[in-house]
């Protein structure tokens, strides 16, 4: 099986350009592509693991990934899929947020000996002069035809802004800078960034010629991969200090009966025949057995076996009823932060990071979802009594410990 059809197999791809030569070029192992990421936080999250998961598939197959850190874009803001403006970033959270990428990245790409190189478009987008820019690359987009793609006309409802306007410009002549410095001659992004990614491909073409080589590719579920990794405590991280192993684990652990099989074939590096076999029986069970092996293999992926091997055995231990639950998400409370020994149920709760709120501790509590040491609490005014260890419980799947120190 070629890289290639295994991309399609794994239900990767949606809509490409130049199939047959991107094709040859992918399974030949002669691709130099890019990917880009707005660094808008100091961590990597899941919505952004599609794309880590695709470089790392790509490059064992002998292409060559580009990162491409949108510095210079990120001080824009992408309308893509938004219906508001993207808050303005200073130039040194920028710069940390570089820096935080890089590092996470490393665990997925390999960077030595120039097998992949991360550039940072505000190397040259800071530098452009604003009217020459307009003369050599503005002159090739046409207002009415970007007006056209569905990324602008959600944002014209509420209003877009000329800053915001220009991030097409912007993300064609990153394809542009990197085709001629880096000979980078395929690009990957989400299905909501395809109108910005055929603008860099015809940028290209218009202003190098017709035989210059630059292909496009979508990511099948790019755009709702942003969408993933959203819970009532935010977003699930890939830094171990914002998302623990367990956290991670427990997340690719209670997806959805119907999503197992898909994230299994798009996320993982189990063989796909063996997916496609589990595909052909699932039920009941079997679907369990799916989850924690997709689980079990991200987290892995992301944190490493002996981080992966501490999570699922803490889950089972919470969720068998033995063994031990060390590794379980806890906070820390100092005891002179307790009243009578205990504390309020709503302030525990936000305190531990189960409840955003105290209104939303409340309804929780109201609604029969909170368990304090395997006992349901349904009055959201008790006092919690605190001993060395107290295990919380909200819903039937998600388990925090409180330790008083």
């Amino acid at each position: 099986m070629t890289t290639f059809e295994e991309l399609k197999r794994r239900g990767l791809l949606a809509q490409l350009t130049d199939e047959k030569e991107i094709e040859e070029l992918v399974n030949a192992g002669k691709a130099t592509f890019y990917i880009g990421f707005d660094p808008t936080a100091d961590s990597l999250h899941v919505g952004h693991f599609m794309a880590l998961c695709l470089m790392k598939r790509l490059q064992m197959a002998g292409n060559k990934p580009i990162v491409l850190i949108g510095g210079g874009t990120a001080m824009i803001g992408d309308p893509s899929g938004k219906t508001d403006m993207r808050k303005m970033m200073t130039p040194e959270t920028i710069q940390h947020n570089v820096d935080c990428f890089k590092k996470q990245m490393s665990r997925f790409i390999d960077f030595s000996e120039d097998k992949a190189i991360i550039v940072n478009n505000a190397d040259w987008l800071m530098n452009l002069n604003y009217v020459e820019l307009l003369r050599d690359v503005g002159a090739c987009f046409s207002v009415n035809r970007m007006l056209s793609h569905e990324c602008y006309k959600q944002r014209m409802e509420r209003g877009l802004t000329f800053l915001e306007f220009n991030y097409m410009i912007m993300q064609s002549y990153d394809f542009m800078e990197l085709f001629q410095k880096y000979g980078c001659n395929m690009q990957f992004g989400g299905d909501d960034q395809w109108a910005n990614m055929l603008g860099g491909t015809e940028l290209i073409r218009r202003k190098l010629g017709k035989d210059a080589y630059a292909m496009t590719i979508t990511l099948l579920l790019n755009s709702e991969g942003k969408k993933m990794g959203k819970t009532e405590k935010g977003a699930v991280w890939l830094d171990a200090s914002k998302t623990t192993p367990y956290e991670f684990f427990q997340y690719w652990r209670n997806v959805s009966d119907a999503d197992v099989i898909k994230c299994l074939k798009m996320l993982t590096f189990v063989p796909i025949e063996e997916i496609e076999e589990m595909e052909k029986t699932m039920e009941g069970a079997q679907f369990n057995v799916a989850k924690e092996l997709l689980a079990y293999e991200l987290t892995k992926l992301v944190h490493g076996e002996e981080e992966a091997d501490k999570a699922r055995e803490t889950a089972k231990a919470v969720f068998g009823g033995s063994g031990s639950n060390e590794n379980m998400p806890t906070t820390e409370i100092d005891a002179s932060e307790l009243t009578d020994g205990g504390m309020g149920l709503l302030t525990l709760l936000v305190k531990t990071g189960l409840a955003p709120s105290i209104s939303e501790g409340r309804r929780l509590v109201q609604q029969g979802g909170i368990s304090v040491n395997d006992e349901k609490v349904t009055d959201p005014k008790s006092n919690i009594a605190l001993g060395d260890e107290t295990i919380i419980k909200k819903g039937k799947k998600i388990f925090h410990k409180v330790v008083v120190k």
